[in-house]
């Protein structure tokens, strides 16, 4: 390939013709024109782009075009640096990008900051572009000035962006060191102190420092305790440290009739398994904003979880009336019309087929079987045809009737790409219930042999190995699943936990369960395995410290049973029997439960 040095022939061409000819179809001057001294001179607003420069432009154009990129980009940064024009310095670093020069891409920026001092433009660019160039340092240094040239109106953007834009570093800590400085001082200011503080924070917490991070919280809610943005980030920190639970109460208590966050809120106690919290907040919003359909929906299945059945049956019957009366706004209906064109009118017209599956669900904790196979009968949408036969399967196999409920599997419709994989996974898990482990573990080898690189199904084929007591072929299984998927942290996960309760190989394992955590950091389940871990080792400080925090975060069963027996062992046994009584009150016939306390001889 030729280099482009020069300017090419056709070009030299055009930019001599397009300087030394006149305009064409310009008049000629008129000699007469200047001696009329009455009349008054025409106001002109002068271009800078005269005839020489716009033939620069065209040339450089041509040449970027035909790929003679760095003489392009030197004709486009004399023009603007001869114009003063910001379009032509972003011209310039542009041209310079395409060609992958990233330091003369900054020279062009340097100079037009240079030239123009106030452009906010020309600042961000730089940061930008000492970011690309992983020029960290100077792209901190780079954001104070930027955001000193930041009108007013667009600081709180621009603060929100900067730790995306920093993590392009993947030194987090590093980032969070370097902003620190550059936002502390809009931190000390009332105007900014809660963007700021939450940019900073927001770094913090990717740097694993969430102490610091709920702390700049805290100053951002106390500063407005009505902004959302201090209280949805107290949202996403209370997986990591229930403190933070503080901000959003007291969020709520500023703006009572914040629904929208209320269910933000519910959705993440449920996933900490809080859920008579989350129940409490929307309860809340269904008095508040009684025509939204979804926090109904949800709270009934949050009192199902919580074993009310009663409560979940009134729940959703206000619903469905709601519904009927037009109160409430039923969701769409994906139900479809039968032969004579008229389906179910509940079905067809409101969309209630999560309401009947509720119901279902309802009846069958109060073991009203035929109750529930009649709500599971109301669901008319051909596309949830999978659905309820997984769900009569699962009330046959409650009433002892397993090889129904397997058939009942096997022969539902498979109207979904997915169907012939969900088929087989809810057979397993039929099996799996009645604890018919061979039987389940030989149809997720089934599975697998159909789905060879479906690393989940793979790690479910693992597990049931595990409980075969098939140690050698549920590690072999498992070290499969992170070939296929070097980020499957479940894998680490389960392989070092099944070391660690074997009491095999505890260095293996507490290295396996670390890589778990960093690959889901804060996980409360892989924080009980790291705390089961420490515990074999011989550090018993370390492991309740790890297992307290696990407990806090996701108050489960199984978590509970660990730092119970803990407890129990290095002599705390008064707060072992509380822990355990807790948990005995969520799961009483929780198997790792009952085996612990017949292991340990402990009466609650």
């Amino acid at each position: 390939m030729r280099a482009h040095s020069h300017l090419s022939r056709a070009a030299l061409a055009v930019a001599c013709a397009l300087t030394l000819a006149p305009a064409v179809g310009a008049p000629a001057p008129d000699p007469k024109a200047a001696s009329k001294a009455d009349s008054p001179p025409a106001v002109v607003n002068n271009s800078p782009l005269n005839a020489r420069m716009f033939a620069q432009l065209l040339v450089a154009e041509f040449e970027a075009r035909n790929g003679n990129k760095p003489v392009a980009y030197q004709l486009m940064l004399e023009a603007a640096n001869a114009s003063l024009d910001e379009a032509l310095f972003n011209r310039a670093v542009e041209i310079a990008s395409e060609t992958g020069d990233g330091n003369a891409a900054l020279s062009a920026v340097k100079a037009w900051r240079n030239a123009v001092p106030t452009s906010v433009l020309a600042s961000r660019t730089e940061v930008r572009l000492l970011l690309m160039l992983d020029r960290f340092p100077e792209a901190a240094n780079a954001t104070r000035t930027m955001l000193d040239l930041t009108p007013v109106t667009d600081r709180a953007a621009t603060f929100s962006s900067l730790p995306r834009l920093f993590a392009r570093n993947r030194d987090r800590k590093k980032n969070a060191e370097m902003l620190e400085p550059v936002l502390k001082p809009w931190i000390a200011q009332s105007d900014t102190r809660v963007a700021a503080s939450i940019a900073l924070a927001r770094s913090q917490a990717a740097a694993g420092n969430i102490d610091r991070a709920l702390d700049l919280t805290r100053i951002a809610h106390a500063h407005e305790p009505d902004a959302q943005l201090p209280a949805l980030l107290a949202l996403e920190l209370l997986t990591s440290t229930p403190d933070a639970d503080a901000i959003v109460i007291d969020h709520l208590k500023a703006k009572p009739d914040a629904s929208a966050m209320r269910v933000l809120y519910a959705r993440v106690l449920s996933s900490m398994q809080r859920y008579a919290d989350a129940a409490v907040q929307l309860d809340a919003v269904t008095r508040q904003n009684p025509q939204l359909p979804a926090p109904w929906l949800t709270l009934a299945a949050l009192q199902l979880e919580l074993k009310k059945p009663a409560e979940a049956t009134a729940t959703v019957n206000k619903y469905l009336a709601g519904v009927r009366n037009g109160t409430i706004t039923a969701p769409e209906s994906a139900a479809a019309d039968d032969e004579d064109g008229d389906a179910d009118a509940d079905d067809a017209n409101q969309g209630n087929a999560q309401a009947y599956f509720l119901l279902a669900r309802a009846a069958e904790q109060q073991r009203d079987f035929r109750g529930a196979e009649a709500w599971l009968a109301k669901v008319t949408d051909p596309q949830r045809a999978l659905d309820v036969a997984a769900r009569r399967a699962d009330l046959l196999a409650k009433q002892g009737k397993l090889k129904q409920a397997v058939e009942t599997v096997r022969k539902a419709p498979e109207n979904t790409p997915d169907a012939p994989r969900t088929k087989l996974v809810l057979e397993a898990q039929l099996y799996s219930d009645a604890k018919q482990w061979s039987a389940a573990e030989a149809v997720f080898a089934d599975a697998t042999r159909q789905f060879p690189k479906d690393a989940e199904l793979l790690y479910q084929q693992a597990m049931m190995a595990e409980k075969l007591n098939r140690l050698e072929d549920m590690e072999r299984m498992l070290r499969r699943v992170i070939e296929i998927r070097p980020d499957h942290h479940h894998a680490y996960n389960a392989l070092g936990y099944s070391l660690a309760e074997r009491n095999l190989r505890l260095p293996e394992a507490r290295e396996l369960i670390v890589k778990a955590l960093e690959l889901s950091p804060g996980e409360p389940f892989i924080t009980d395995s790291l705390g089961w871990v420490e515990y074999r080792l011989g550090n018993s400080q370390e492991a309740l410290r790890l297992l307290k925090e696990a407990y806090r975060l996701r108050p489960d069963v199984e978590i509970g049973v660990h730092l119970g027996e803990l407890l129990w062992v290095t002599g705390d046994r008064d707060e072992a029997r509380r822990i355990l009584r807790e948990v005995q009150l969520r799961d009483a016939t929780n198997d790792v439960l009952r085996d612990t306390l017949a292991r340990l001889k402990v009466t609650l």
